[in-house]
Order: structure tokens, then C-alpha cells, then sequence
């Protein structure tokens, strides 16, 4: 072991969370293999048994390891240079995701009235005549600006603002990329999936393959056969199974895309509200070829009346983009774009979040 930790970074449990993950995605550690016990590792890096045992929590909140009582850590994460196979023990949080489609509702907590109404009224007070101003083409600067560093404490994506493009929900944004990617591909997506998904593909009049959902993620042996040239995901409780994929899964997801011009539409609806400790790991993030598009919306985080999505693409694909769709008017009025400013900078949002995700924790519990 030679685990590196600055003291001064806070959190430090995150800090050796990602130097045991990176090691054990390079193979450092093989599938079933034990990792060090709590109080070795704390004596060799210095840092307390405490500290330790939250590291590795979100190592099994992840995927990337298990508990075993009496027993310790042993990692679950399997690499391989096809493709992996299902078999590994779920979470608990999976399990419980996967139990009973009919809880994974469309219809999200509900966001406090009082505060929106309020918030609505600031910005009438604080923009006066300039909500009437037509938004920039992908999203006014405001929002997108919040957006970035929302992104960049939540779920660790780190873009710059011309990454990012807002538009009215995520059937709007499916569409761009669509155009964008090109009508002659063939799109790969989730079987069952949101009915709304495959509507969009039907409608668009493109290719489509429909890739089976095991209790982890795609089907291996159909992902690795398919032809198609893009593969659309929810990573976190694909609806409606319910189903989230592994910390395998979501690598093997990356693989595949890595072999060829393949790309990865990644929408990370619902994964706000994860009851871990910390979201899964987008494939967004855990890319390095510059192919995975991320989209999420607010409509379940604070009404499906909101329609406000957005998207970050990869920074190969901002050009492309902009040359051919970028005279597309932004379909989000100027005032509801400022309102989610408003929300996002203000820390609103995401002590809704959190608030949402306590009550769901304790539910878990009982």
C-alpha cells in the first residue's frame, strides 16, 4: 500500500475513497480479493479507523466492494477485457431499487411551495423588465454558470459553461442529439425502459436496438453483440425496473464505447435523490474518450411542471454541435432560467436535496 494523504483536504475519507477505487479498477486488487483490514490501513496511511471505514462505505455503495460480517471488505468490481458477466451480490440499495417497479414513481418529493413562490418574486424584484429578454441560444449564462459548479460539487463533472445547453425537458434534449450524433446510427437502449425513450427513437424514424436489463445493468452478451453505434443508459434505477448498474456494469458500459466511434447518451434522472452516501459515478465522469453525453432535468427534483433539462457534452463534440444546431432558439423561458439561478446559488436546491434524501434514509431503516 501506498496511499498519500494531504491532511488538509476535506474531506480526507474521499480522498483515500478514490486512491483504493483507482487501484482497484487498475487491478491492483483482483475480484474477491480482501482488502486491508480498517485498522492496518489506518495505521499505514495515517489517518483514523473512522475515516477507514467511511472509505470504504462508499466503496460498497458503489459497487466497487462488499462487506462480510465477521469478515471484512473484499472487492466485487470485476475487470475484464471483454465483457463482464452479472453474478456479484447487489447492495442493499439496489436490492430494495429492483424490488418493486411500482414505487419507482415519475411524480418526485415535493418541492416547497413557499420557497419557489418567494424566489419568484426576488428575481421579479432583482431582474425587473430583464426577464423579458430573449435567453441566449443554449441557456442563459446565469444558469448555466450555476449549473457548472452545482455539477462540479454534486457529481464531480467539471465542464465549462459552453458544455452545457439547457432546453425544456429531456424528450427535447434526445432530440438534439440526435440530430447531432446523426439520423444514420443505430441507438441502443434499455429493455424496458421509460416508454418516452423509445417513442423519441420510433418517431425520429432511426435505428434502434432494444438491449435486455439484468439485475445489474444491460445483459453482457447483448451489449457486447449489438451493432449499434450509440448506447442510451439511466445508470442509476432505470425505470421502469428500477434496475442501477453496477460499478462492473458502468465500466463495461466505458469499454464498449471505447471500441470505435461509439457514443454514450448517460441521463441521470433521479440520482439526486440515492440514499449512499454519495451518488454513483456518472459514465460521464468516469470517461476518458470524450464520448459521453450527461443529461439530466428538474422535473422530478422540483415538479414535472418544470420543464428545464440540460445537457453537458463532451468538449469534442461543443463545435459540431454549435455548427449545426446552435441557431436553435433555447426553448426555456428567460424567467424560469433565472429562477433555478436563483435556487442553485442560493443553496436551495440542494438542502431540498438533502432533505429528501434524509427522510429517505430513515425510511430504509424502519
Amino acid at each position: 500500500m501506498n496511499y498519500i494523504i494531504d491532511k488538509k483536504s476535506r474531506p480526507v475519507y474521499l480522498e483515500l475513497y478514490k486512491q483504493l477505487r483507482d487501484d482497484i479498477i487498475g487491478g491492483a486488487f483482483d475480484y474477491g480479493e480482501k482488502l486491508p483490514s480498517k485498522r492496518l490501513l489506518s495505521e499505514e496511511v495515517g489517518v483514523s479507523t473512522i475515516t477507514v471505514e467511511h472509505a470504504y462505505a462508499l466503496l460498497c455503495d458503489e459497487g466497487y466492494a462488499e462487506a462480510k460480517e465477521r469478515s471484512g471488505y473484499f472487492v466485487s468490481f470485476r475487470s475484464s477485457d471483454g465483457f463482464a458477466v452479472s453474478g456479484k451480490e447487489e447492495n442493499d440499495e439496489r436490492k430494495k431499487a429492483a424490488f418493486g417497479a411500482s414505487e419507482n414513481s415519475k411524480k418526485g418529493p415535493s418541492f416547497s411551495v413557499s420557497l419557489l413562490s418567494k424566489t419568484m418574486r426576488k428575481v421579479l424584484t432583482d431582474y425587473g423588465e430583464s426577464i423579458l429578454k430573449k435567453s441566449p441560444n443554449p441557456g442563459c449564462v446565469e444558469l448555466r454558470t450555476a449549473l457548472r459548479y452545482y455539477l462540479a460539487r454534486n457529481r464531480g463533472i467539471f465542464a465549462d459553461i459552453d458544455q452545457i445547453v439547457v432546453g425544456s425537458g429531456a424528450e427535447y434534449l434526445y432530440s438534439m442529439i440526435i440530430d447531432l450524433l446523426g439520423r444514420g446510427k443505430t441507438y441502443a437502449i434499455e429493455f424496458p425502459s421509460y416508454e418516452k425513450i423509445e417513442q423519441i427513437y420510433r418517431a425520429s424514424g432511426v435505428k434502434y436496438e432494444l438491449l435486455p436489463l439484468s439485475d445489474d445493468g444491460i445483459d453482457g452478451e447483448a451489449l457486447s453483440k449489438t451493432k449499434a453505434d450509440v448506447l442510451h443508459t439511466t445508470p442509476y434505477r432505470s425505470f421502469p425496473t428500477g434496475v442501477t448498474a453496477s460499478a462492473t456494469k458502468r465500466h463495461e458500459y466505458i469499454r464498449w464505447a471505447e471500441k470505435g466511434e461509439r457514443f454514450i447518451v448517460e441521463s441521470d434522472y433521479d440520482s439526486e435523490f440515492s440514499v449512499s452516501s454519495k451518488p454513483a459515478e456518472t459514465l460521464f465522469v468516469l470517461s476518458k474518450s470524450e464520448n459521453v453525453i450527461y443529461l439530466n432535468t428538474f422535473s422530478k427534483t422540483i415538479s414535472p411542471s418544470f420543464r428545464v433539462g440540460y445537457m453537458v457534452l463532451p468538449k469534442r463534440l461543443v463545435e459540431p454541435f454549435n455548427e449545426k444546431l446552435g441557431f436553435y432558439s433555447c426553448t426555456v423561458p428567460t424567467f424560469e432560467q433565472l429562477v433555478l439561478t436563483e435556487l442553485l446559488n442560493k443553496g436551495s436546491f440542494e438542502r431540498h436535496i438533502n432533505r429528501v434524501r434524509r427522510a429517505k434514509r430513515k425510511e430504509t431503516l424502519k
